[in-house]
């Protein structure tokens, strides 16, 4: 799937190259297992067939321990987090800015790589005529346009990066790299519209709480039979979203609390006295009759251990990133990411249920058709057997490790951690510090640029489409103003901004090319022009203000009847103003 390639040959080439190293390492501990078992068993088909289930259940047995032991303190956690719906908004904004700051940057390698197909297009002469069909083929994944690749010096420059030999290892490295990055882009989005939609939503039921009314905004539905029995009302909304779920959101984090808790003392107790698990008496009824049968209640509630373990372990594969970024995306996931998370899903569940089958007592356990299958066979070398008594008690490690938060202190000391600058004076916006402040201005511009209409100035928060349609671009930047200017704009009254701006004259536009003396005066003359006349030198009609002495000629009644003044002082000692068009010596 990430070879690149056409040719169903050179895909399997690429694919069997690649996997080499892994295969050679997977080859050298298979002859060094076989070495064991015939050393230790005998050399037959029943002990080989042990040696690679023990293999396969040790490393998955290591995998879930750390994926479950993380989500049975994770899973609780986010379900009490939840309930607070101020909190939760205040982790949303927290996130938004490296979610903003990744998608920003996957969308800038995504026009990168689509600018190299674009000027691939463009050559008409050369090797790039052998593929000029893969090279229309990747034209039609590009959404960029022509004109947005050439201003765009970011694009221009990565653009320029295309060899002038063009190959098919060159082509099909660029067509894995477009495919990963389209989806990549896809991912981040997707993720940034449930950021934006979330932050909406807990502050929709935040404001509620004045109005006793909730409203999110979303269209109705367009049925008149849906409209009609919808049962749901804004009142009714408010009661259930902030009444009723965050009280279901405390009883669920309390159940999940008790339950990992009765795992993690079922995986600790289990050797020195399984007869003390918490798990074992919840399925096991009657545990000293030898000859009991679990019922169907006991089918239900071993079912239902099983699932929380499964779900705990699952839910803990996307908060570790350690999986060379896949990720499930709505209706955009990459292949090679789906059929990943399907194998973990088969690779989990086997070792997560033999590792609840050994909470039972032995006499019980041993007698399922799931212990004959696997059970027995790992059990026949002391490798599987002594680890599966003793390796489950290392789910401390992670439970602990979550609990306390060590993962976030380890990035703190090495300085990977987030930077948060909660003092006020030092930085009143918090812009630029990717703390909660910017992810709240960032939310607040995307929502207003989605409620802008088509012409919206942003990433807007209607759902994505799919792959196969090219994304909206934005029309322009917005500017961004600090929340300090913002507010002294907004107490500015228009009436006098407006009758201000009226009244300064216009200022002279400067020349492109001009000396620095001449440009150092311009300036000047501007800056002086710009200056309001203060009140008490301005003249009113009512004879109130600042009055010319008659030695200026500033005399009221030498004025005569064209507007021109005669009077006498400095002004007529130099000619005074010319009337009539006349001119004085």
């Amino acid at each position: 799937m990430d070879a690149g390639y056409r040719d169903p040959r050179a895909r399997i080439i690429y694919s069997l190259r690649s996997n080499g190293k892994y295969q050679l390492i997977v080859l050298a501990c298979a002859v060094a297992g076989l070495v064991y078992i015939t050393i230790s068993r005998g050399f037959n088909f029943t002990s080989l067939k042990a040696l690679v289930m023990a293999l396969a259940y040790v490393w998955g047995l290591i995998l879930a321990i750390y994926l479950m032991g993380h989500g049975l303190v994770a899973l609780p956690r986010n379900m009490f987090r939840a309930a607070d719906i101020g909190g939760t908004l205040r982790r949303i904004q927290s996130h938004a800015p490296h979610a903003h700051e990744k998608l920003e940057d996957a969308i800038s390698h995504t026009e990168e790589l689509e600018a190299q197909v674009l000027q691939l297009k463009q050559r008409k002469t050369g090797t790039a005529r052998d593929f000029r069909d893969w090279i229309d083929e990747l034209g039609d994944m590009v959404s960029i346009p022509d004109a947005r690749a050439t201003m765009n010096p970011g694009i221009a420059e990565a653009a320029a990066k295309v060899p002038a030999v063009i190959t098919e290892r060159y082509l099909a490295d660029l067509s894995r790299r477009l495919a990963h990055a389209r989806h990549q882009r896809a991912r981040y989005i997707e993720k940034w519209d449930r950021i934006v939609q979330g932050a909406s939503d807990a502050q929709a039921i935040l404001d509620s709480k004045a109005s006793k009314k909730l409203d999110f905004g979303r269209p109705s539905p367009t049925s008149p039979i849906l409209l009609r029995y919808s049962m749901l009302t804004p009142y009714m909304r408010y009661h259930l979203h902030v009444h009723i779920i965050p009280a279901v959101r405390i009883v669920l984090g309390a159940l999940f609390s008790l339950a990992s808790i009765a795992i993690v003392w079922s995986e600790i107790i289990r050797f020195p006295a399984p007869q003390l698990s918490a798990v074992s008496l919840t399925v096991i009824h009657h545990p000293s009759n030898k000859n009991y049968q679990i019922g169907f209640g006991g089918q239900v509630i071993a079912a239902i251990w099983i699932c929380y373990m499964c779900t705990c372990a699952l839910s803990s594969v996307s908060d570790v990133p350690v999986w060379r970024q896949r990720a499930l995306v709505r209706r955009n996931t990459y292949s090679e990411s789906a059929c990943w998370y399907a194998g973990q899903i088969a690779k989990l569940t086997v070792p997560l249920s033999y590792n609840f089958l050994t909470f039972l007592p032995q006499h019980i356990h041993q007698n399922t058709t799931f212990y004959h299958f696997l059970g027995r066979l790992i059990n026949l070398t002391p490798l599987g057997t002594g680890f599966d008594y003793f390796f489950p008690i290392f789910i401390l490690l992670p439970v602990c490790a979550t609990l306390f938060n060590l993962y976030g202190r380890i990035k703190n000391v090495f300085g990977f951690g987030l930077m948060e600058d909660d003092n006020d004076e030092e930085n009143p916006s918090g812009f630029g510090t990717g703390g909660w402040r910017e992810g709240r201005d960032l939310i607040a511009r995307d929502l207003a640029g989605a409620s802008a209409g088509p012409s919206g100035l942003g990433l807007a928060s209607s759902p994505r489409q799919s792959l196969d349609h090219n994304r909206a671009a934005r029309t322009e930047p917005r500017l961004w103003v600090p929340p300090a200017e913002r507010t002294s704009s907004q107490q500015t009254p228009p009436s006098r901004t407006l009758s201000t701006r009226s009244q300064r004259p216009d200022i002279d536009p400067e020349p492109e090319e001009e000396n620095i003396f001449t440009l150092f005066g311009r300036r000047i003359k501007n800056t002086v022009d710009t200056i309001d006349t203060p009140k008490w030198m301005q003249s009113s009609p009512s004879g109130t203000g600042f009055k010319r002495p008659k030695w200026m000629g500033g005399s009221a009644g030498d004025e005569s009847s064209d507007g021109s003044q005669r009077g006498s002082g400095l002004g007529k000692w130099f000619g005074g103003r010319p009337g009539k068009g006349q001119v004085r010596i």
